[in-house]
């Protein structure tokens, strides 16, 4: 058992303090978010995020996991600081550590003893001694400073944490290196490796994981869109190259790009600290410039349909950036609203976790339905944005008598073309020939 402080309550703070605390350690998070503090503390989960809810409730019942606005009762506490606070990207693509060397900054003056200080927050290269540096300004105690990326995917950001692919430590203390290799057993039961590196290779690798998988979302959305010039299959060409056990079919579905909270920031972060060394990633510029085209592809697709969608309403089905999350940062729906509405189109949108995050951030600009059907009643067209399972196999006939003509854009390639023919739709998806019909209902 360790006795672990995590500082932020984040989505990859409190996923990780509530993962240790399901292995039996000692967990007190820390937040400077008062409201924040008390609703954990009663056992609300401020973010949704699938089983969480659950293992937090009960590790709160059995005493394992504490909340806390005082850094400093958490670093008394705690042999173990995790960092897990936000790394924003600046208006050049940097990511902004003022938060992380902000707390590193207090640590060196806290801490009595000595402290394992883990940067579990995506951060540059060269971040490691940054943090070291900011706290051995103030530090009278010995200390060790590790690398400790995380590789959770939103939606199953639970199961990734107690299941891991790899674990990877960046460290060059020893006493560091067996104390993360010991916290971390529980959790490789099925020999899946610890891996331990230097504190900057651990730091590039993240990078470098986010990055190479933004770069194969990205090669697939070229071969969808070339594949509608020619007359291709993108799901036979996916299977096609899926099957290369030197490619994997993981990663190869083509859609309207790529968001969320890690691709675009970090990507953008690696091309910003590849300018700061005086090199260009090439590919990787790329990846950015195709992704922020995908976004609005299916905009493209309605406008060449209608040719002017001033005055039409459109259902759009999906605002979060992937299914299982109420997260928005970067969604492609957003870059969808803003090119329909400016071009004079009204929008009518359904998310099951996501409107609400939505309405905060753009308020009436749309109108939000309380179910999927709701959004489609009087709509000239449906529009889908993200791959939620409710809406896979859908009431098609009840979809036909709502809309004012049964056209459908789909971004995420969610039914078969033969089955929309069947069903009488007008349907339009992501590298594969359209479904044309006449309307007759």
């Amino acid at each position: 058992m360790k006795k672990i402080a995590v500082v932020g309550t984040g989505y990859v703070g409190l996923v990780t303090g509530t993962c240790f605390a399901e292995t039996g350690n000692q967990v007190i998070c820390v937040d400077i978010d008062e409201k924040k503090v008390e609703k954990m503390r009663k056992g609300e989960v401020p973010i949704y995020e699938p089983h969480l809810d659950v293992i937090f409730e009960r590790n709160i019942g059995a005493n394992r996991i504490s909340f806390t606005t005082d850094l400093k009762e958490a670093v008394d506490f705690a042999e173990i600081i995790f960092l897990a606070l936000p790394t924003p990207p600046g208006e050049d693509g940097s990511a902004d550590l003022s938060y992380v060397l902000g707390v590193a900054d207090q640590l060196g003056e806290i801490m009595t003893e000595y402290k394992v200080i883990v940067d579990k927050s995506t951060v540059p290269v060269g971040t490691a001694e940054k943090v070291h540096a900011k706290v051995a300004e103030k530090a009278t105690v010995p200390f060790a400073v590790v690398s400790n990326p995380e590789f959770l995917r939103e939606g199953f950001a639970v199961d990734d944490f107690l299941n891991p692919d790899r674990v990877v430590i960046g460290a060059s203390d020893e006493r560091a290196i067996q104390t993360m290799t010991e916290l971390y057993k529980p959790f490789i039961r099925e020999n899946h490796p610890i891996i331990v590196m230097d504190e900057k290779s651990a730091e590039l690798t993240k990078y470098a994981a986010n990055s190479f998988l933004a770069t194969k979302i990205t090669f697939m959305n070229e071969i969808a869109n070339f594949c509608e010039l020619v007359g291709a299959d993108v799901d036979k060409v996916r299977q096609g190259i899926g099957s290369d056990s030197r490619i994997g079919p993981k990663f190869l579905y083509p859609g309207i790009g790529f968001g969320g909270s890690c691709f675009p920031k970090d990507v953008q972060a690696l091309v910003k600290s590849g300018r700061e060394v005086d090199y260009t990633f090439e590919i990787i510029n790329s990846v950015l410039d195709v992704n922020d085209r995908q976004k609005v592809k299916l905009v493209d697709k309605v406008e060449n349909y209608y040719g002017d969608v001033a005055g039409k309403t459109f259902a759009l089905w999906g605002l979060a950036f992937k299914p299982d999350t109420d997260d928005i940062r970067e969604a492609s729906a957003l870059y969808m609203i803003d090119k329909l509405v400016a071009g004079g189109a009204k929008i009518v949108a359904f998310d099951p976790e996501a409107a609400e995050n939505v309405k905060e951030l753009i308020g009436d600009k749309i109108e939000y339905a309380g179910n999927q059907y709701d959004a489609l009643e009087k709509a000239d067209a449906l529009l889908i944005a993200t791959e939620w399972s409710m809406f896979r196999n859908p009431d098609f006939a009840k979809m036909k008598s709502l809309l004012k003509e049964p056209i459908i854009f789909d971004g995420r390639n969610l039914y078969d073309v033969d089955k929309m023919k069947e069903e009488g739709f007008y349907y339009n998806s992501m590298g594969r020939a359209a479904a044309v019909i006449s309307y007759a209902k």
